[in-house]
């Protein structure tokens, strides 16, 4: 629900504009700024989603948070498919139209603000440490499964009809075919317990030791239990009870997945590919090789992220994706937009979803200790959303700039996102430490109070 979500509104963005900004008749600037915002609009109710899930874990469970956000994702799908529905005729609103439209897009923002962030939280919570990058690792394979599926159902629903039914009715196909995985997801919550740490918080012993011993061995079991007890005991559980130091690197590290541009990327390949000369059925169908390499390297990220560690992963992908992006920048600027292009769009999703893609949510997971995590991970992630929110809003103003375009050809964004690429390698070098087959409980003692260093930084 998360990718499939995030990357439906590509297949949608000419649409939305024929029906909901062009006609207002608003300056270029004005234009892209309400066309930008109107995309990236899910990312406001991301934030909001992200920064209350913190308490919506503590006070539901893991578990009863994602029931909320499935009940989102069902609602803001049919809502944004007809937003017009009880104001006024469908089809007929126009312009009018649009408030409704962002607020559902709104509040399935909401949805998946909740779920980015308890979803690799519970898997973290509840998977054995020395296959935990793995697991934490599928949360990620998950997202891209669903970004793949949409642009798949996206370049289905497009053939379906020309450009004139697409921007009538095909849009709406897409906004509403989140239905389907929204049913799937609430209706499979039913099987899924809570974790033991969230049970031990809410003083039910019994329970979390009977999963517990589901999960591992009986002596391992007592182990994780004992240390849950000890690290749940250990603060006051304020924010800051472990000093700054934390919070500000998982928020910098949030910040830095979206700074390097990929969902500036992921929204927009589509317009992207059409910006090279793609028709846009085209545009689509490379968008779908997108997607397609996006997955291939999540997978090689999942069976390596407990082999090679999260910090090594972490810099070699940085380090493709500033190469990847310098090169398409220059390639824009020079007018050469190619194969090549191409290529470097692939190698750039490659690297990311090789590195940054899952290996920053594994991080998340586990990095901040037990007393402080759901209010830690809340903020990180909550920071995750807001950067997204600039980056991808500011894309379509830079990209559509006229003025900007005489002097790059569309290609200043990805010399940008090449530079905070490099920045985010040496960031990760400098500042986060390795947690690679640690528990949970272990991590902690990364973190000395007080301080805002972590004591261990090599990999």
């Amino acid at each position: 629900m998360f990718g499939y979500d995030t990357a439906v509104i590509s297949g949608a963005v000419s649409s939305i504009d024929a029906n909901f900004i062009n006609p207002i008749h608003l300056s270029e600037t004005a234009k892209n700024a309400l066309s930008g915002w109107t995309v990236s609009s899910a990312l406001l109710g991301c934030i909001v989603g992200a920064a209350a899930a913190g308490w919506i874990a503590r006070a539901l469970g893991r578990r009863g948070g994602l029931i909320l956000a499935a009940i989102f994702f069902f609602l803001s799908a049919i809502g944004s498919a007809v937003p017009e529905v009880g104001f006024g005729p469908i089809g007929g609103m126009g312009p009018h139209a649009l408030p409704a439209f962002i607020a559902y897009r709104i509040l399935c923002g909401v949805g998946i603000g909740i779920a980015s962030m308890l979803s690799p939280l519970y898997i973290a919570e509840i998977a054995p440490s020395r296959i935990r990058g793995r697991l934490v690792s599928y949360n990620q394979m998950a997202i891209v499964t669903g970004i793949l599926l949409v642009y798949f159902v996206n370049w289905a629903i497009a053939a379906q009809g020309d450009t004139a039914w697409l921007r009538t009715t095909g849009w709406r196909f897409m906004l509403g075919s989140e239905v389907v995985p929204a049913t799937f997801f609430l209706l499979l919550l039913r099987f899924v317990p809570d974790t033991p740490r969230w049970l031990v918080i809410k003083g039910r012993a019994e329970e979390a030791k009977a999963i517990l011993l589901r999960l591992t061995t009986v002596s391992e079991a007592e182990v994780t239990y004992r240390e849950i007890e000890v690290s749940l005991a250990q603060t006051s559980g304020k924010l800051f009870s472990f000093g700054a130091g934390v919070v500000v690197i998982g928020i910098l590290l949030s910040a830095f997945q979206q700074l390097v541009g990929i969902n500036a990327v992921l929204y927009y390949a589509p317009t992207m590919f059409q910006n090279m000369g793609a028709g846009a059925n085209a545009a689509l169908l490379q968008t779908v090789l997108v997607g397609a390499v996006n997955m291939l390297c999540t997978l090689i990220a999942i069976f390596t992220v407990d082999r090679w560690g999260r910090k090594p992963l972490l810099i070699f992908g940085g380090l493709i994706m500033a190469i990847a992006m310098l090169t398409l920048g220059a390639l824009f600027a020079a007018g050469s937009t190619g194969i090549y292009a191409l290529i470097a769009i692939l190698l750039y999703i490659g690297g990311f979803a090789l590195s940054w893609g899952p290996v920053v949510w594994v991080l998340l997971a586990e990095m901040f200790p037990n007393a402080i995590k759901d209010k830690a991970m809340a903020v990180a992630v909550a920071a995750q959303w807001i950067t997204n929110l600039l980056v991808s809003w500011s894309f379509r103003i830079v990209d559509g700039s006229s003025a900007l375009n005489a002097i790059f050809h569309h290609g200043l964004a990805y010399f940008l996102y090449g530079a905070m690429s490099l920045l985010a390698v040496l960031f990760v070098w400098r500042w986060i430490p390795e947690t690679k087959e640690k528990r949970l409980e272990e991590i902690a003692q990364f973190w000395q109070r007080g301080n805002d260093v972590p004591q261990a930084r090599t990999p």
